[in-house]
């Protein structure tokens, strides 16, 4: 699979309204900027992904560094929204813990980090650009005098631009979905620490005193099929149709030859696809005609979407999705140790028959089940 997902061994998020309260174990993460008391509140999140597993999609998957890397965090629910905002996202400086608190505990968990410190127990506050602190280069901070705290993180290292972010207006889809590739890339080299990610609003939206904006993302601690994921794509595709002829006509059956219905989360499948058109002309031949696979178009696209709840856990992408082929017809690769286990998922095909797109669904499912 050319897109791989992997998921927090960690994440929190951090607000100022108990600065010295961890939420490590809530089923939500926020973005926030609201009043409280006539004060500024704001609230910022952050992940975690393991170095082992990066470098395993890296070094054992794609045996490059030629890939793309995105924050795809799912929206629970969403109050103020502004007409125009903009979420960014930062690698973390600090090493940081994520404790086992939730929002609201009384007495509030310090068992991870908070607004206030990066550590359990309210230990090794966040290292902030103020007075005559002086920050690494490429490394900031944002200071503020009631709230100090927050977290620090890399804008720059290397020459590579570590500060991305996406923007949102009116009736946008409110889905996070970020371009970190330069940050994972220097966790991989480790030319940074791997410190994970914080995200959060722009700076003249945080700390308001007007509105009651509350962002609610779920975490990796929900009890859903949402949580946080590190989406890592790359390109695998090798196109070769050798004799086949290249199906064009939009009449056509486009089928799985090859699946089990079933696979083990830690396994790799590569699918096979029959395609041909649904009335082939009739020829003198001593085999069937209905047995003969034609090569799908060059831009043709595999995805796969949850059969229960029918969103696409894997879109179509025209540089990371493409149907491969060789001579003996079109495939695609899945990777299931990238997808949640014991989930159905639907595969889909989009290509372009007689001049417009269209997209196949024939009712090809497969389960993934867990390993032991």
């Amino acid at each position: 699979m050319a897109v791989y997902k992997l998921f927090p061994d960690k994440d929190n998020y951090i607000f100022t309204e108990v600065p010295q309260a961890n939420a490590g174990n809530d089923e939500m993460i926020e973005l926030g900027s609201y009043p409280v008391l006539e004060v500024g509140q704001t609230a910022r999140i952050l992940l975690h992904f393991k170095d082992t597993e990066i470098a395993d999609v890296v070094n054992n998957k794609i045996g490059n560094t030629n890939f793309s890397a995105s924050l795809n965090i799912k929206l629970a629910s969403a109050y103020e929204t502004p007409a125009s905002h903009s979420v960014h996202a930062y690698p973390i400086f600090q090493y940081w813990d994520g404790g086992l608190g939730k929002y609201g505990d009384l007495p509030f968990d310090k068992s991870g980090c908070t607004w206030r410190y990066a550590t359990a127990e309210n230990t090794n506050s966040w290292t902030l650009p103020h007075n005559s602190v002086s920050m690494s280069s490429g490394v900031t901070g944002s200071y503020n005098a009631t709230y100090p705290g927050g977290g620090n993180y890399y804008t720059g290292s290397g020459g590579y631009k570590l500060h991305t972010s996406q923007s949102f207006e009116t009736n946008d889809d409110l889905d996070l979905n970020i371009d970190v590739t330069n940050g994972v890339l220097l966790h991989y080299t480790n030319s940074i620490a791997n410190n994970g990610f914080l995200l959060k609003f722009d700076d003249d939206i945080e700390f308001s005193l007007t509105s009651s904006i509350r962002h609610k993302y779920y975490s990796a601690d929900t009890n859903t099929i949402y949580p946080p994921t590190l989406d890592i794509k790359w390109d695998d595709s090798s196109y070769t149709t050798g004799s086949l002829t290249v199906l064009s006509s939009s009449n056509a059956v486009i089928n799985l030859t090859n699946n089990k219905s079933a696979y083990p989360d830690i396994s790799k499948q590569r699918f096979r696809l029959l395609a041909r058109p649904k009335f082939p002309t009739r020829t003198f031949t001593t085999s069937s005609i209905y047995r003969t696979n034609y090569a799908l178009p060059s831009q043709s696209f595999w995805g796969l979407k949850d059969e229960f709840t029918e969103e696409m856990v894997v879109p179509f992408d025209t540089e990371y999705t493409k149907v491969s082929c060789d001579s003996t017809g079109p495939y695609f690769d899945v990777w299931m140790s990238g997808l949640q286990p014991e989930r159905y998922y639907r595969v889909l095909i989009k290509t372009e028959l007689d001049g417009a797109t269209t997209v196949i669904n024939n009712d090809a499912t497969f389960k993934v089940i867990r390993n032991g």
